[in-house]
């Protein structure tokens, strides 16, 4: 009959155009860069006026949430990576470099709210990392981290391979691969920072 679906094919309403991956990306990478940000350290002077305002948290809690952080970011990355239809660019778009309006195939409504939980997790995860970094950043300054130059090196390098993503304009794919190393290798450089802690 003229204008019967096919059984097999699926129907228009159990499917949803994929949200703009790089949306996500983006931000999860931003909430790596804000962590890599302990690099500056290295280069400011660590004197602080008595007028600055102090963290109100201990710095053992600071950077236990950071290293917290580190890790649900990890995971983040690997669940863009599981996803690639979703989060990479599978597909016709794989190579294109990053930006907005590369939007992905049709996806089901399940598809679509593992999306959704993951905007959630970013969104999280770039207040805890915003607000733990501060606060480790400030224990370094008030000496009650005194950590070796090459943790902050370590920090740097991280921060550069993420502004290289940036600079050259890198794939989604490149960028959720790179993310997700660099998630890894904060977590132990965080693990680093806490053992030297002087407090």
């Amino acid at each position: 009959m003229a204008g019967k679906r096919n059984s097999e094919e699926p129907a228009e309403a159990d499917t949803r155009i994929a949200p703009d991956p790089f949306a996500a990306v983006l931000p999860a990478i931003a909430a790596l860069g804000t962590i890599t940000s302990i690099a500056s350290i290295n280069w400011a002077a660590r004197e602080r006026g008595s007028e600055q305002a102090r963290p109100k948290r201990k710095t053992v809690t600071a950077l236990r949430e950071l290293e917290t952080c580190c890790l649900h970011l990890a995971e983040i990355f690997r669940r863009f990576q599981r996803n690639p239809k979703l989060f990479m660019g599978e597909g016709a778009q794989v190579s294109s470099p990053l930006k907005f309006g590369m939007h992905g195939p049709r996806v089901d409504t399940d598809t679509a709210k593992l999306y959704q939980q993951a905007i959630n997790d970013v969104a999280s995860m770039l207040v805890l990392a915003s607000q733990s970094t501060f606060e480790a950043m400030c224990a370094v300054e008030d000496g009650a981290v005194d950590a070796p130059e090459d943790i902050f090196f370590g920090f740097g390098d991280c921060q550069d391979r993420l502004n290289k993503l940036i600079q050259n304009r890198a794939t989604l794919k490149a960028c959720v691969d790179t993310g997700a190393e660099v998630a890894e290798r904060l977590t132990e450089l965080v693990r680093d920072l806490k053992t030297y802690r002087t407090d």
